[in-house]
Protein backbone atom coordinates (compact mmCIF):
# COMPACT_ATOMS: atom_id res chain seq x y z
CA UNK A 1 0.00 0.00 0.00
CA UNK A 2 1.44 3.09 -0.97
CA UNK A 3 1.83 5.82 2.02
CA UNK A 4 -0.32 8.68 1.04
CA UNK A 5 -2.39 11.39 2.87
CA UNK A 6 -5.21 10.30 0.57
CA UNK A 7 -4.64 6.42 1.44
CA UNK A 8 -4.27 7.18 4.70
CA UNK A 9 -7.88 8.48 4.94
CA UNK A 10 -9.01 6.01 2.81
CA UNK A 11 -7.74 3.55 5.39
CA UNK A 12 -9.24 4.71 8.48
CA UNK A 13 -13.25 4.89 6.34
CA UNK A 14 -12.76 1.90 5.99
CA UNK A 15 -11.42 0.60 8.93
CA UNK A 16 -14.60 2.57 10.87
CA UNK A 17 -16.90 0.26 8.58
CA UNK A 18 -15.59 -2.80 9.67
CA UNK A 19 -17.81 -5.54 12.03
CA UNK A 20 -16.53 -5.61 15.74
CA UNK A 21 -13.94 -8.66 16.26
CA UNK A 22 -13.19 -9.88 19.60
CA UNK A 23 -9.67 -9.10 21.44
CA UNK A 24 -9.22 -13.23 21.74
CA UNK A 25 -8.49 -15.43 19.02
CA UNK A 26 -8.15 -19.27 19.57
CA UNK A 27 -5.45 -19.82 17.11
CA UNK A 28 -3.76 -16.37 16.19
CA UNK A 29 -0.84 -16.76 12.94
CA UNK A 30 -1.00 -13.18 12.13
CA UNK A 31 -0.35 -10.58 14.12
CA UNK A 32 -1.20 -6.58 13.54
CA UNK A 33 0.49 -3.49 14.61
CA UNK A 34 -1.18 0.06 14.61
CA UNK A 35 1.28 2.81 14.13
CA UNK A 36 -0.60 6.38 15.90
CA UNK A 37 1.07 9.41 15.38
CA UNK A 38 0.51 13.01 14.09
CA UNK A 39 0.51 12.66 10.07
CA UNK A 40 -0.78 15.95 9.88
CA UNK A 41 -0.03 18.84 12.18
CA UNK A 42 3.51 20.14 13.37
CA UNK A 43 5.09 16.33 14.39
CA UNK A 44 4.44 15.20 10.87
CA UNK A 45 7.97 15.36 9.25
CA UNK A 46 9.51 13.90 12.67
CA UNK A 47 7.39 11.29 12.45
CA UNK A 48 4.44 10.75 10.70
CA UNK A 49 4.40 8.30 7.87
CA UNK A 50 8.67 7.85 7.92
CA UNK A 51 7.46 5.98 11.61
CA UNK A 52 4.62 3.60 9.47
CA UNK A 53 8.29 3.17 6.49
CA UNK A 54 10.55 2.32 9.69
CA UNK A 55 7.57 -0.11 11.45
CA UNK A 56 7.29 -1.73 8.20
CA UNK A 57 11.35 -2.55 7.60
CA UNK A 58 11.44 -4.09 10.95
CA UNK A 59 8.57 -6.34 9.54
CA UNK A 60 10.12 -6.91 6.51
CA UNK A 61 13.76 -7.80 7.81
CA UNK A 62 12.13 -9.93 10.84
CA UNK A 63 11.01 -12.24 8.10
CA UNK A 64 8.16 -14.85 8.73
CA UNK A 65 8.27 -16.44 11.57
CA UNK A 66 5.58 -18.82 11.57
CA UNK A 67 3.01 -15.90 11.20
CA UNK A 68 1.64 -12.67 9.14
CA UNK A 69 2.56 -9.16 9.94
CA UNK A 70 0.20 -6.38 9.07
CA UNK A 71 0.68 -3.12 10.05
CA UNK A 72 -2.03 -0.05 9.90
CA UNK A 73 -1.84 3.41 10.47
CA UNK A 74 -3.59 6.60 11.63
CA UNK A 75 -3.48 10.65 12.67
CA UNK A 76 -4.60 11.13 15.98
CA UNK A 77 -4.06 15.10 14.74
CA UNK A 78 -2.57 15.86 18.21
CA UNK A 79 -6.25 15.05 20.28
CA UNK A 80 -6.46 12.71 22.60
CA UNK A 81 -10.14 12.20 22.77
CA UNK A 82 -9.20 11.25 18.88
CA UNK A 83 -6.14 9.18 19.70
CA UNK A 84 -7.92 7.19 22.72
CA UNK A 85 -10.98 6.46 20.21
CA UNK A 86 -8.55 4.94 17.44
CA UNK A 87 -6.88 3.31 19.69
CA UNK A 88 -10.34 1.69 21.41
CA UNK A 89 -11.59 0.94 17.73
CA UNK A 90 -8.06 -0.91 16.80
CA UNK A 91 -8.32 -3.71 19.68
CA UNK A 92 -12.26 -3.57 19.41
CA UNK A 93 -13.04 -3.75 16.21
CA UNK A 94 -9.76 -4.68 14.14
CA UNK A 95 -8.06 -7.16 15.83
CA UNK A 96 -4.58 -4.56 16.78
CA UNK A 97 -2.72 -6.38 18.79
CA UNK A 98 -0.12 -3.60 19.53
CA UNK A 99 0.14 -0.06 19.36
CA UNK A 100 3.18 2.08 18.51
CA UNK A 101 4.88 5.69 18.59
CA UNK A 102 2.19 7.94 19.38
CA UNK A 103 3.45 11.55 19.81
CA UNK A 104 1.93 14.15 21.66
CA UNK A 105 2.34 13.16 25.73
CA UNK A 106 -1.32 14.62 25.83
CA UNK A 107 -2.74 11.64 23.12
CA UNK A 108 0.67 9.16 24.23
CA UNK A 109 -1.37 9.06 28.00
CA UNK A 110 -4.74 8.88 26.82
CA UNK A 111 -3.66 6.01 24.72
CA UNK A 112 -2.16 4.52 27.75
CA UNK A 113 -4.88 4.40 29.74
CA UNK A 114 -6.71 2.76 26.55
CA UNK A 115 -4.32 0.23 25.87
CA UNK A 116 -4.00 -1.09 29.76
CA UNK A 117 -8.07 -1.25 30.33
CA UNK A 118 -7.81 -3.75 26.97
CA UNK A 119 -4.85 -5.43 28.08
CA UNK A 120 -3.45 -4.25 24.59
CA UNK A 121 0.73 -3.86 24.07
CA UNK A 122 1.73 -0.36 23.73
CA UNK A 123 5.13 0.74 23.14
CA UNK A 124 5.91 4.53 23.26
CA UNK A 125 8.37 6.10 21.00
CA UNK A 126 7.18 9.42 20.33
CA UNK A 127 6.46 10.89 23.60
CA UNK A 128 8.74 12.41 26.03
CA UNK A 129 6.75 12.23 29.27
CA UNK A 130 8.16 10.49 31.84
CA UNK A 131 4.73 9.87 33.38
CA UNK A 132 4.70 6.88 31.12
CA UNK A 133 6.76 5.10 33.43
CA UNK A 134 6.26 6.82 36.49
CA UNK A 135 2.74 8.11 38.23
CA UNK A 136 0.88 6.41 35.18
CA UNK A 137 2.53 3.59 34.27
CA UNK A 138 1.07 0.74 33.85
CA UNK A 139 2.49 -3.13 32.69
CA UNK A 140 1.24 -3.31 28.94
CA UNK A 141 3.53 -0.14 28.27
CA UNK A 142 7.10 0.38 27.27
CA UNK A 143 8.75 3.54 26.51
CA UNK A 144 11.17 3.68 23.79
CA UNK A 145 14.16 6.23 22.70
CA UNK A 146 14.07 9.26 25.12
CA UNK A 147 12.09 10.99 27.58
CA UNK A 148 11.67 14.76 29.04
CA UNK A 149 14.28 13.81 31.85
CA UNK A 150 17.09 12.42 29.32
CA UNK A 151 16.60 15.92 27.55
CA UNK A 152 16.39 18.12 30.42
CA UNK A 153 19.55 16.86 31.89
CA UNK A 154 21.84 16.37 28.77
CA UNK A 155 20.99 19.45 26.87
CA UNK A 156 19.58 21.64 30.02
CA UNK A 157 22.73 20.37 31.99
CA UNK A 158 25.44 21.43 29.59
CA UNK A 159 23.78 25.06 28.91
CA UNK A 160 23.97 25.44 32.89
CA UNK A 161 27.56 24.39 32.86
CA UNK A 162 28.22 26.62 30.01
CA UNK A 163 27.41 29.90 31.57
CA UNK A 164 23.80 30.36 30.97
CA UNK A 165 23.07 30.75 34.28
CA UNK A 166 19.51 32.79 33.91
CA UNK A 167 16.96 30.93 31.52
CA UNK A 168 13.72 32.19 29.77
CA UNK A 169 11.31 29.65 28.58
CA UNK A 170 9.04 29.62 25.34
CA UNK A 171 6.27 26.46 26.14
CA UNK A 172 4.13 24.70 24.25
CA UNK A 173 0.92 24.60 26.73
CA UNK A 174 0.48 20.86 27.05
CA UNK A 175 1.93 18.01 29.30
CA UNK A 176 5.11 17.52 27.34
CA UNK A 177 6.38 21.31 27.91
CA UNK A 178 5.25 21.94 31.21
CA UNK A 179 7.00 18.78 32.46
CA UNK A 180 10.21 19.44 29.87
CA UNK A 181 10.28 23.19 31.50
CA UNK A 182 9.63 21.82 34.51
CA UNK A 183 12.66 19.26 34.69
CA UNK A 184 14.82 21.72 32.45
CA UNK A 185 13.97 23.89 35.56
CA UNK A 186 15.43 21.08 38.42
CA UNK A 187 18.48 20.90 36.67
CA UNK A 188 18.91 24.74 36.01
CA UNK A 189 18.33 25.78 40.17
CA UNK A 190 20.35 22.93 41.14
CA UNK A 191 23.41 24.16 38.99
CA UNK A 192 22.79 27.49 41.04
CA UNK A 193 20.88 29.49 38.26
CA UNK A 194 18.23 30.90 37.61
CA UNK A 195 14.79 30.81 35.64
CA UNK A 196 13.87 34.44 34.88
CA UNK A 197 10.46 33.65 33.23
CA UNK A 198 8.54 31.90 30.45
CA UNK A 199 5.36 32.18 27.80
CA UNK A 200 2.73 29.48 27.46
CA UNK A 201 1.47 29.17 24.03
CA UNK A 202 -1.24 27.80 22.85
CA UNK A 203 -0.74 24.02 20.92
CA UNK A 204 -1.70 23.02 18.45
CA UNK A 205 -1.68 25.77 16.54
CA UNK A 206 0.39 28.61 16.69
CA UNK A 207 2.92 29.93 14.30
CA UNK A 208 4.02 33.64 15.10
CA UNK A 209 6.11 33.45 17.79
CA UNK A 210 7.45 36.79 18.02
CA UNK A 211 5.76 38.07 21.00
CA UNK A 212 6.72 35.43 23.23
CA UNK A 213 10.68 36.40 21.78
CA UNK A 214 9.90 39.68 22.75
CA UNK A 215 9.44 39.12 26.11
CA UNK A 216 12.49 36.32 26.35
CA UNK A 217 14.49 39.34 24.69
CA UNK A 218 13.43 41.81 27.15
CA UNK A 219 13.94 39.35 30.23
CA UNK A 220 17.78 39.36 30.07
CA UNK A 221 18.16 36.02 30.37
CA UNK A 222 21.19 34.92 28.90
CA UNK A 223 19.44 31.67 27.41
CA UNK A 224 16.15 30.80 25.97
CA UNK A 225 14.78 27.69 26.47
CA UNK A 226 12.32 26.24 23.64
CA UNK A 227 10.05 23.13 25.66
CA UNK A 228 8.46 22.55 22.64
CA UNK A 229 8.97 20.02 19.04
CA UNK A 230 8.60 19.79 15.30
CA UNK A 231 7.34 22.33 13.68
CA UNK A 232 7.14 24.72 16.59
CA UNK A 233 10.94 24.88 17.09
CA UNK A 234 11.83 25.12 13.22
CA UNK A 235 9.47 28.44 13.70
CA UNK A 236 10.71 29.37 16.56
CA UNK A 237 14.40 28.84 15.80
CA UNK A 238 13.77 30.75 12.46
CA UNK A 239 11.95 33.85 13.87
CA UNK A 240 14.25 34.18 17.08
CA UNK A 241 17.48 34.49 14.34
CA UNK A 242 14.52 36.90 12.47
CA UNK A 243 14.76 39.01 15.82
CA UNK A 244 18.21 39.14 15.91
CA UNK A 245 18.17 36.95 19.19
CA UNK A 246 20.66 34.71 19.14
CA UNK A 247 23.44 37.90 19.67
CA UNK A 248 22.48 38.72 23.37
CA UNK A 249 21.05 34.85 24.09
CA UNK A 250 21.69 31.31 23.13
CA UNK A 251 19.53 29.38 22.00
CA UNK A 252 18.51 25.59 23.92
CA UNK A 253 16.48 23.24 21.45
CA UNK A 254 15.75 20.72 24.45
CA UNK A 255 13.73 18.63 22.21
CA UNK A 256 14.88 19.09 18.20
CA UNK A 257 15.76 16.74 15.64
CA UNK A 258 17.53 16.26 12.75
CA UNK A 259 14.88 16.77 10.37
CA UNK A 260 13.77 20.13 12.52
CA UNK A 261 17.52 21.52 11.56
CA UNK A 262 17.25 20.34 8.46
CA UNK A 263 14.18 22.75 8.24
CA UNK A 264 16.00 25.20 9.94
CA UNK A 265 19.00 25.23 7.90
CA UNK A 266 22.51 25.07 8.81
CA UNK A 267 23.24 28.88 8.91
CA UNK A 268 20.50 29.49 11.51
CA UNK A 269 20.91 26.10 13.19
CA UNK A 270 24.54 25.95 13.26
CA UNK A 271 26.08 26.08 16.94
CA UNK A 272 22.58 24.92 18.61
CA UNK A 273 23.31 21.98 21.09
CA UNK A 274 20.98 19.38 21.66
CA UNK A 275 20.61 15.69 22.59
CA UNK A 276 19.12 12.51 20.34
CA UNK A 277 19.83 8.82 21.51
CA UNK A 278 20.16 8.29 17.55
CA UNK A 279 22.26 9.89 14.63
CA UNK A 280 22.55 8.21 11.23
CA UNK A 281 26.28 8.89 11.64
CA UNK A 282 27.08 7.84 14.55
CA UNK A 283 28.59 4.42 13.91
CA UNK A 284 28.52 1.13 11.57
CA UNK A 285 25.08 -0.12 12.70
CA UNK A 286 23.61 3.61 12.30
CA UNK A 287 24.82 4.29 8.90
CA UNK A 288 24.33 0.80 8.07
CA UNK A 289 20.08 0.93 9.06
CA UNK A 290 20.37 4.63 7.34
CA UNK A 291 21.32 3.00 3.88
CA UNK A 292 18.41 0.98 4.15
CA UNK A 293 15.11 2.98 5.02
CA UNK A 294 16.36 6.54 3.26
CA UNK A 295 14.84 5.52 0.37
CA UNK A 296 11.74 4.75 2.04
CA UNK A 297 11.99 8.69 4.14
CA UNK A 298 13.02 11.12 1.24
CA UNK A 299 13.94 13.45 1.41
CA UNK A 300 15.12 13.09 5.22
CA UNK A 301 17.14 10.99 7.51
CA UNK A 302 15.94 9.11 9.77
CA UNK A 303 15.94 10.44 13.83
CA UNK A 304 15.47 9.14 17.03
CA UNK A 305 12.21 8.57 16.63
CA UNK A 306 12.10 7.18 13.40
CA UNK A 307 14.95 4.92 14.33
CA UNK A 308 12.94 3.95 17.71
CA UNK A 309 9.72 2.60 15.84
CA UNK A 310 12.40 0.70 14.01
CA UNK A 311 13.97 -0.70 17.21
CA UNK A 312 10.91 -0.95 18.87
CA UNK A 313 8.50 -2.71 16.43
CA UNK A 314 11.87 -5.27 15.94
CA UNK A 315 12.03 -6.16 19.71
CA UNK A 316 8.38 -6.60 19.93
CA UNK A 317 8.33 -9.16 17.13
CA UNK A 318 11.34 -10.52 18.25
CA UNK A 319 9.18 -11.42 21.91
CA UNK A 320 6.16 -12.67 19.91
CA UNK A 321 8.49 -15.19 18.15
CA UNK A 322 9.43 -16.53 21.88
CA UNK A 323 6.33 -15.79 23.17
CA UNK A 324 3.97 -17.73 20.26
CA UNK A 325 1.94 -15.62 17.98
CA UNK A 326 -1.52 -17.56 19.98
CA UNK A 327 -0.45 -15.15 23.10
CA UNK A 328 0.12 -11.89 21.35
CA UNK A 329 -3.13 -10.76 22.28
CA UNK A 330 -1.59 -10.98 25.72
CA UNK A 331 -0.79 -7.56 26.09
CA UNK A 332 0.84 -8.15 29.25
CA UNK A 333 2.52 -11.40 28.88
CA UNK A 334 3.62 -9.68 25.33
CA UNK A 335 5.40 -6.64 27.13
CA UNK A 336 6.68 -8.80 29.86
CA UNK A 337 8.63 -11.12 26.89
CA UNK A 338 10.20 -7.96 25.94
CA UNK A 339 11.28 -6.53 29.16
CA UNK A 340 12.92 -10.62 29.91
CA UNK A 341 14.78 -10.38 26.63
CA UNK A 342 18.05 -7.87 26.17
CA UNK A 343 17.00 -5.53 23.26
CA UNK A 344 20.12 -5.22 20.22
CA UNK A 345 20.44 -3.69 16.94
CA UNK A 346 21.85 -1.28 14.88
CA UNK A 347 20.14 1.77 15.96
CA UNK A 348 20.59 1.55 19.50
CA UNK A 349 23.09 -1.33 20.19
CA UNK A 350 22.51 -3.60 22.81
CA UNK A 351 20.35 -2.36 25.85
CA UNK A 352 17.50 -3.22 28.09
CA UNK A 353 13.97 -2.22 29.03
CA UNK A 354 13.63 -1.30 32.55
CA UNK A 355 10.74 -2.99 34.92
CA UNK A 356 9.13 0.17 34.69
CA UNK A 357 9.00 0.01 30.96
CA UNK A 358 11.84 2.66 29.96
CA UNK A 359 14.39 1.40 27.55
CA UNK A 360 17.55 2.37 29.12
CA UNK A 361 20.02 4.19 25.76
CA UNK A 362 22.90 6.40 25.89
CA UNK A 363 22.29 10.11 24.91
CA UNK A 364 24.33 12.09 23.19
CA UNK A 365 24.82 15.58 23.31
CA UNK A 366 25.33 17.29 19.60
CA UNK A 367 26.54 20.66 18.69
CA UNK A 368 24.86 21.50 15.13
CA UNK A 369 28.00 22.04 12.54
CA UNK A 370 28.71 24.84 10.57
CA UNK A 371 27.71 24.78 6.44
CA UNK A 372 31.89 24.74 5.90
CA UNK A 373 31.99 21.81 8.42
CA UNK A 374 29.14 19.65 7.04
CA UNK A 375 30.99 17.36 4.02
CA UNK A 376 27.64 16.10 2.65
CA UNK A 377 23.60 15.42 2.91
CA UNK A 378 22.43 15.45 6.77
CA UNK A 379 26.34 15.72 7.96
CA UNK A 380 24.85 17.91 10.64
CA UNK A 381 26.18 17.15 14.39
CA UNK A 382 29.13 16.76 15.94
CA UNK A 383 29.35 14.66 19.52
CA UNK A 384 30.40 16.80 22.48
CA UNK A 385 29.46 14.50 25.14
CA UNK A 386 27.90 10.65 25.72
CA UNK A 387 25.72 10.12 28.75
CA UNK A 388 25.72 6.37 29.85
CA UNK A 389 22.48 4.62 29.46
CA UNK A 390 22.83 4.07 33.20
CA UNK A 391 23.08 7.84 33.72
CA UNK A 392 21.13 9.24 31.16
CA UNK A 393 17.47 8.47 32.95
CA UNK A 394 15.95 9.10 35.97
CA UNK A 395 15.93 6.76 38.53
CA UNK A 396 12.95 4.39 38.92
CA UNK A 397 9.70 6.48 40.20
CA UNK A 398 8.65 5.38 43.44
CA UNK A 399 5.17 6.24 41.97
CA UNK A 400 5.38 3.24 39.59
CA UNK A 401 3.96 0.46 41.42
CA UNK A 402 5.70 -1.90 39.05
CA UNK A 403 8.80 -1.10 40.28
CA UNK A 404 7.47 -2.39 44.16
CA UNK A 405 6.74 -5.30 42.58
Amino acid sequence: MSLTRRTLLGSAAAAAALPAAPRARAQQTSIKIGVLNDMSGPYRDLGGLHDVACVKQAVQEFGPKGFNVDVIFADHQNKPDIGAGIARQWFDRDGVDMIIDVNTSSVALAVNQVCAEKNGAYVNVGAATTDLTGRQCTPVTIHWSYDNYMLAKSTGGAMVKAGGTTWYFITADYVFGKQLEANTTRFVNEAGGKVLGSSLYPFPGTTDFSSFLLSAQSSGAKVLGLANAGADTVNSIKQAAEFGLKKTMKVAALLMFITDVHGVGLETAQGLVLTESFYWDLNDGTRAFTSRIKSKMAPFYPNMVNAGCYSGALHYLKAIADLGAAKARDGKAAIERMKAMPTEDECFGKARVRGDGLLLVPSYLFEVKAPAESKGPWDYYKLLATTPAGQAFEPPDAACQLNHA
